[in-house]
């Protein structure tokens, strides 16, 4: 950790690691062989080290597992060259801005010294990707394209003006405020000419067809699940889960609607419904907030023991209008708490909370906040890297989809409008499996497939959207957003879903090794107690349980 904070300060103020908010990473060649090496020696090391105890055999287990995959991933050149709507080093560095201390000069300082640096660091990264694409590692031509769209965005003083916009909101004296103004100049200079640089010499040379292909698809896929899969059988098994998902939504669409009434006709009705509508995004802002307050409290000495420290959440906008909502984890003294992020898209000023209510207990508890705060409290069983680092999709991701399911078994949705909007966000994750992994690998569409979707064709991103927008209630701004995602992120997707399948397989394993002396709390502590991991070591190890 000591030799890692270093290389990667940006992560540092993700993870809450305290004297390094004034550096901005590097995004050289030289900065992303040095932490290739590094893991390198790691690895070495762990080689050799035989552990003393259980938590210390977990401990090694995830480590090998999620470095040794880190690892591969750099040597087949997916670290440098990628590039997307969602991942990039430029929204590496962009979004730390995000979780940066304001109040106080040295914050203040440590602001402007990033911004003054944040050019240089996309110079050295336009390197990185030209060096990347000289060795035939180089990313989708779209997705170039698009990242430089955002870059117009988030540089456009009538859209998100993103970097003045934050200087705006802070107070300094004169010689600070003039450096925060250079920094805020250059770095909303460099951007745009980022962007530039995108369409211009990137944009080129990128590849035609956004799919990844089987082999790079499959190092993906088990990265961000940390477990090997059958992908042709979970591509089968997603249209069925999709099937089953909408079978139940046509169920509950008769109990709000009536007898015959259609999904869409529910939808129509919810949507309507002003007890279902908050105008304003501070006023949804504030609701998410009052709900996220009430699972915790309700939540705690009940079905959870939820330590202190995990006993606060922040429901915040997001500073850019991308349609992304996401989670970031607590410093390491959380000094700063976990909080949940709403990337607003332009022109949104209705929010139907019937579709949100499951978002909450995703991003919130028992989703990401409980399983990541709890994570950072468990220092006498996990160590630095476990829980400040370690991080894999279909851990984290599967347990959040299995906390929505969860909160419905424990009774927290059973009104139907709010049941219909987890079975929807079900259904969402789901057409993901189907289309990521259709898409990437090429496959035909099977032409028994239950909705009679283009049998017997092969998947393109047209016929993605087609699909995405015929099986998922989600506003257009937000899912088009999500289909580019899926397009330039391969494999990161179907993580949600399949994570859960393996959550629940896994807990139905426990369940069959104890018998009656199954406890469904005991279970939960258990699993989050063995820290963040690939799922195949998450099943080794609860198998040892």
């Amino acid at each position: 950790m000591d030799e890692w904070a270093p290389l990667n300060p940006g992560e540092a103020t993700y993870v809450g690691l305290k004297g390094y908010d004034d550096k901005l990473d590097e995004l050289s060649p030289d900065s992303f062989a040095a932490q290739a090496e590094l893991i390198r020696r790691t690895l070495a090391e762990l080689d050799v080290t035989e552990p003393e105890t259980e938590s210390e055999r977990v401990a090694k287990e995830a480590m090998q597992e999620r470095l040794g995959l880190e690892l591969a991933r750099y040597d087949a050149g997916e670290v440098t060259s990628e590039i997307s709507v969602i991942t990039s080093g430029l929204h590496h560095i962009r979004q730390v801005f995000d979780l940066m201390p304001t109040d106080g000069e040295e914050a203040v300082a440590n602001i402007a010294a990033r911004l003054n640096q944040f050019a240089g660091s996309l110079e050295r990264y336009k390197t990185t990707l030209r060096v990347a694409a000289d060795a035939g590692h180089v990313g989708a031509r779209y997705q170039m394209l698009e990242v430089a769209k955002q870059c117009d965005t988030w540089t456009d003083p009538a859209g998100d003006n993103f970097f003045h916009a934050l200087v705006d909101r802070l107070s300094a004296d004169a010689s600070l405020t003039a450096e925060l103004a250079r920094g805020a100049a250059a770095a909303t200079a460099a951007t745009a000419e980022f962007g530039q640089f995108l369409r211009t010499e990137m944009a080129p040379r990128g590849r035609e067809s956004q799919a990844a292909g089987r082999e790079r698809y499959e190092l993906a896929s088990q990265y961000f699940l940390g477990a090997r899969v059958d992908l042709d059988e979970t591509y089968a098994w997603g249209f069925e889960e999709l099937a089953r998902l909408e079978r139940e939504m046509r169920k509950l669409a008769a109990r709000i609607v009536g007898p015959g009434a259609s999904i869409d006709e529910a939808v129509a009705a919810l949507d309507a419904d002003p007890a279902r509508t908050i105008a304003g995004k501070e006023a949804f802002r504030d609701w998410m907030q009052a709900l996220a307050d009430k699972a915790i409290s309700e939540l705690h000495g009940t079905h959870f023991d939820i330590p202190e420290q995990v006993r606060r959440i922040e429901c915040c906008l997001a500073p850019t209008s991308d349609g992304n909502i996401y989670y970031t984890g607590p410093s390491e003294d959380f000094s700063r708490p976990g909080r949940m992020w709403w990337g607003v898209p332009p022109g949104t000023t209705e929010f139907s909370t019937w579709r949100e209510v499951t978002t909450v207990y995703h991003e919130g508890v028992p989703g990401h906040h409980l399983q990541i705060g709890q994570t950072q409290v468990r220092a006498e069983l996990l160590n630095r890297w476990q829980r400040l680092l370690c991080w894999c999709s279909g851990h984290g991701e599967g347990w959040a989809l299995y906390s929505e399911r969860l909160m419905d078994d424990l009774g927290y949705l059973d009104d139907p409008g709010d049941k219909l909007g987890m079975l929807d966000a079900q259904a969402l994750r789901a057409a993901r499996v189907i289309v990521d992994i259709g898409m990437h690998l090429e496959l035909e569409i099977p032409r028994d497939n239950p909705f009679g979707f283009h049998p017997g064709q092969r998947w393109t991103p047209e016929l993605v959207w087609e699909f995405m927008r015929a099986h998922c209630r989600v506003a257009e701004g937000i899912l088009r957003f999500e289909v580019k995602r899926y397009l330039g992120w391969p494999g990161q997707a179907p993580a949600y879903k399949v994570g859960e399948r393996i959550w629940l397989q896994a807990r139905d394993e426990a369940r069959a090794r104890k018998g009656a002396d199954f406890d469904l709390k005991e279970f939960h502590r258990q699993a989050l107690d063995l820290g963040p991991l690939g799922l195949d070591p998450l099943r080794k190890a609860l198998a040892r349980l």
